[in-house]
């Protein structure tokens, strides 16, 4: 019998991961990955000392209140947390474990690929492409917009976002920012301040959503909000999707004033809003931000390095609670 703490896999890594965790744990699973599967499955290991969960696996306090007693540890494979109740973890005295710093380049690509993406039509060429319509090239096919030489807004400018602004300066953009506080002049590098979100989207010929997602942020992205853009801007997400109010955005996508949408993130996902796959100008992608494998694997040897704190009576950094 292994003598290395048990880690329950309410969720299928790909096998470098495993292999990386399997390497300090002993790894538990389940053949059903769904909440009350992995309730069930847990009700019968009274050894289990942490579980490791995703966004698709969301645990309230019901849910924690059933963890065994043994478990003094949450591992969530994200570095959002809004998915878990982080105060009725404290309460049974469990730890959560997140993945926070070890993205936000990988999510700054992304959400270049999105701006790109979004602004010069890729959806609609490759359709055009690979659907053998073709017809050559022609001076006015698929007229896009410019990237370079425009206005950023960028709503949140932690580390994702300060990494996005990074990347647009190598376009010439004019960076713009709104944030809870704004940052010190060496980690501005020159981005202009707005003080409330209405005056940011004024000055947005693309609005690149980079915040955290809190109950104050939810639905914030709005037809009012929208509207304080300028004629025919790019709006982008990369932090979650309900903080965009999808009629809204449905809305000013098809009567133009916004001209096209990037996403990667959507309310409900998987079950996106039905419009969004039927729409030429929604550059979309399956929350595939952090998708690279090399992110990926840091990841889970952050994980793996703060669970073992954890377990050995150790502060770890990357603690959410």
């Amino acid at each position: 019998m292994s003598d290395k703490p048990v880690l329950f896999m309410a969720c299928p890594l790909f096998a470098q991961a495993h292999a990386l965790l399997s390497a300090h744990f002993t790894l538990r699973h389940t053949t059903e990955n769904t909440l009350a599967g992995t309730l069930a499955s847990l009700s019968a290991m009274a050894d289990v000392e942490a579980l490791l969960v995703t966004l698709a696996m969301p645990l309230d306090s019901q849910a924690i209140v059933r963890l065994p007693r043994s478990v003094k540890a949450i591992c969530t494979y994200s570095v959002g947390t809004n998915h878990l109740d982080l105060a009725a973890a404290k309460k049974r005295g469990i730890k959560v474990l997140y993945t926070p710093n070890v993205l936000s380049e990988s999510c700054a690509d992304a959400a270049l690929l999105l701006m790109l993406g979004a602004s010069r039509r890729a959806l609609e060429g490759l359709r055009l492409l690979k659907g053998g319509e073709w017809s050559g090239w022609a001076p006015d096919q698929l007229l896009g917009k410019d990237v370079w030489n425009q206005r950023l807004g960028i709503f949140g400018m932690g580390r994702i976002g300060q990494a996005i602004a990074r990347r647009a300066r190598g376009f010439d953009m004019e960076i713009h920012y709104h944030n809870r506080l704004r940052l010190p002049p060496a980690a501005e590098q020159k981005a202009i301040y707005h003080d409330s979100l209405a005056a940011l989207a004024a000055h947005s010929d693309y609005f690149c959503i980079a915040c955290p997602p809190t109950p104050e942020t939810l639905g914030l992205v709005d037809a009012a909000l929208l509207a304080r853009l300028p004629e025919g801007a790019v709006v982008v997400n990369i932090s979650r999707g309900d903080i965009v109010n999808d009629n809204a955005l449905i809305a000013a996508l098809n009567d133009g004033h916004v001209a096209a949408a990037g996403l990667d993130v959507y309310a409900g996902e998987p079950e996106i809003h039905p419009a969004y796959r039927q729409m030429d100008n929604v550059f979309g992608l399956p929350h595939l931000g952090s998708a690279t494998l090399a992110t990926r694997l840091r990841m889970a040897a952050l994980l793996r390095d703060g669970l073992s704190s954890i377990l050995a009576g150790k502060a770890a950094a990357n603690v959410a609670n």
